[in-house]
C-alpha cells in the first residue's frame, strides 16, 4: 500500500512565466517532528506510510512524490505599500492533491531551499517559525476561520544562520491554492493580456465555478473575491487576530488566511495593537486591518481592469463601484459576528452602538478581549477588570434588556455565545512557551498539550482549557513578533 498521493498539476499548465520548475534541494538528515494525522486522512494519505523513511523524504523535499511537478510560483506584491517583484524564494509546490472527496489542495513545502526567486537568500527556514505556523494555522482552523493548514513539520538536521545559528525545518502547507493578489499584479505588470486572462480564467474555474461564462464574469470575479476577503477580515477582528504583514502577496484569491509570520492574538483590547517588529509605523495594526484589506483589493481590481472592460475608463469606473462596497460588506459581517458574540439573534438599529460601547469600556479599563467575551458568556465577570465598574454595569443593563427583547430564550442566547466566543486562543506567552521548549530543549510535550486545547476552543466544559485562559505576567516590554516564516 502506498502513501496515497494523487496529484494533478493544473498550475503547471499555466504559461511558463508563472513559475520556475526547480530541482530538489535535499537536506542532511530529516526527522519527522509533527504530523497532522487527521488532515492526512482528509487528504487521502496514509499516516503510517508518511512516517516511513520514504514518507519523511518527501516531506523533507529529498524525494518528489510520484505524479508531482515541483515548481516555485512567480508573483509580485506591495510590501508595506511598495511594489516589488517576488516569488517563492524558499518554497516549492509539489502539485495539487485530489482527495477522496474530489477536492483539490496545494501541497507546498516551506523552507525547502533556494529557487530562482530567492534573491540571495538561503531558501531555508528555522524550526521555531515552522512550528509557530503549525500551531497558529491549526488554531485558526479550529476557530472556524478560513486558513491554509499544516500537514507536517520536519527538522532538516542542518543549522541555518539568522541573528544566531538555528535548527532548520520544513513545513508542509496545505492550501485551497496559493493564488494571491500578488499573482494577478505579476500578470498585469509583467505578462501579456493573454497571460492575465488565462490566470483569471484559471482562478475562476478553481475557486468560483458558480460564476457564469459571460461578458461580466471578471467583474463578478472581483465582486466574489471582495466578499470573501471582507468576511475573512471580519472573522480576524472578531477573535482579536493580528496578521502582522498584510502585503498584497499575503492575500489569497480563495479567501484563506496565509503566511503566519509575525502574527499574534491580542490580549488586552487596544485598537492600536501592533506585534510585528518590522511594522514600525503601525500600517498593519489591529484597527487598520479592515482598511488595508480594502487597499489590497483595490490593487487587485487595478490588475483586472483590462479584463473588466475594453475601455480603461469604463473598466476603472466599474471596478471602483465594486470596491466602494467593500467596507459595507465588511461592516455587515463584523456586526453579524458581534451580534452572535453578544447572544443576539435578530437585528436592531442600536446594536453597533452597543458593541462599540463595550469595546470602548474594554479599552478604557484595559480588559482582555477574549476573556471579556468569555465572562459575558458565562455571566461571570469577576476575573475581569470590568466587573465592579459602574460604566460597565450600566452597559450590562442595556445589553440584558436588548437580549430580553428577542424571541429566543436566555439559554438559547447563551448557547449562541458559546458557539462564537472561544474559551481559548493561542495566547502569545503560551505559544512562546511551547516553541522555547521544543527548540531549546527538544521537548515537544508542551506544544502537544497546547495543540490539544486549541483543537476545541469552544469547549466550555474543559477543565484543562481554564489553565490556558490565564494572562501573561506583567512586563514593561511589549510583545514582539518577527518575520521568520
Amino acid at each position: 500500500m502506498g502513501i496515497g498521493w494523487n496529484f494533478d498539476n493544473s498550475y503547471a499548465r499555466l504559461p511558463n512565466s508563472f513559475y520556475a520548475t526547480i530541482e530538489l534541494n535535499p537536506v542532511r538528515s530529516p526527522q519527522l517532528i509533527k504530523l497532522n494525522k487527521q488532515l492526512a486522512k482528509e487528504l487521502g494519505l496514509d499516516s503510517e506510510e508518511l512516517q516511513s523513511e520514504k514518507g519523511i523524504a518527501i516531506l523533507a523535499g529529498n524525494t518528489a512524490p510520484d505524479g508531482s511537478h515541483p515548481l516555485a510560483q512567480a508573483y509580485a506584491g506591495h510590501q508595506f505599500g511598495h511594489f516589488t517583484m517576488l516569488g517563492d524564494g524558499r518554497a516549492l509546490l509539489y502539485g495539487e492533491q485530489i482527495t477522496p472527496k474530489e477536492e483539490r489542495f496545494d501541497i507546498q513545502l516551506k523552507g525547502s531551499g533556494r529557487t530562482s526567486f530567492s534573491r540571495g537568500g538561503d531558501g531555508r527556514a528555522a524550526l521555531g517559525p515552522m512550528l509557530r505556523e503549525y500551531i497558529i494555522s491549526e488554531a485558526m482552523h479550529a476557530l472556524k476561520i478560513p486558513t491554509t493548514r499544516s500537514l507536517a513539520v520536519v527538522s532538516t538536521g542542518e543549522r541555518i544562520i539568522r541573528e544566531t545559528e538555528l535548527p532548520g525545518a520544513i513545513l508542509t502547507r496545505v492550501a485551497s491554492s496559493h493564488l494571491r493578489v500578488g499573482t494577478f499584479q505579476y500578470a498585469a505588470n509583467m505578462g501579456s493580456f493573454e497571460d492575465l486572462e488565462t490566470l483569471a480564467h484559471y482562478a475562476i474555474i478553481r475557486h468560483y465555478e458558480e460564476i457564469p461564462n459571460s461578458e461580466t464574469r471578471y467583474l463578478r470575479f472581483l465582486e466574489e473575491v471582495i466578499r470573501r476577503q471582507a468576511a475573512l477580515i471580519a472573522k480576524w477582528q472578531l477573535v482579536g487576530f493580528i496578521h502582522g504583514v498584510m502585503n498584497t502577496d499575503n492575500m489569497t484569491i480563495s479567501g484563506e488566511t496565509i503566511d503566519y509570520g509575525p502574527c499574534a492574538f491580542m490580549d488586552t483590547y487596544d485598537p492600536d495593537t501592533v506585534f510585528s517588529s518590522i511594522d514600525r509605523h503601525g500600517r498593519y495594526a489591529y484597527k487598520n486591518q479592515p482598511v488595508i484589506g480594502g487597499w489590497n483589493l483595490s490593487r487587485f481590481a487595478e490588475s483586472l481592469i483590462p479584463l473588466i472592460h475594453e475601455d480603461p475608463e469604463q473598466g476603472v469606473e466599474l471596478a471602483q463601484k465594486e470596491i466602494s462596497k467593500y467596507m459595507d460588506i465588511y461592516d455587515e459581517n463584523w456586526l453579524a459576528g458581534m451580534r452572535s458574540k453578544l447572544g443576539l439573534f435578530n437585528a436592531e438599529e442600536q446594536d453597533k452602538d452597543l458593541a462599540d460601547e463595550l469595546l470602548s469600556l474594554m479599552h478604557t479599563h484595559r480588559a482582555d478581549y477574549t476573556n471579556t467575551f468569555r465572562g459575558l458568556t458565562m455571566e461571570d465577570m469577576k476575573d475581569t477588570p470590568l466587573h465592579d465598574k459602574d460604566d460597565f454595569k450600566a452597559w450590562s443593563e442595556k445589553w440584558q434588556a436588548r437580549r430580553a427583547r428577542q424571541e429566543q430564550s436566555k439559554d438559547e442566547s447563551a448557547q449562541l455565545m458559546k458557539e462564537h466566543n472561544p474559551v481559548v486562543i493561542p495566547r502569545n506567552h503560551r505559544v512562546e512557551e511551547a516553541l522555547e521548549a521544543a527548540v531549546n530543549d527538544g521537548d515537544f510535550s508542551v506544544m502537544e498539550r497546547l495543540l490539544k486545547v486549541l483543537s476545541n476552543p469552544f469547549d466550555y466544559d474543559s477543565e484543562q482549557a481554564k489553565e490556558y485562559c490565564s494572562l501573561p505576567a506583567p512586563s514593561n516590554l511589549p510583545y514582539r513578533t518577527f518575520c521568520g516564516t
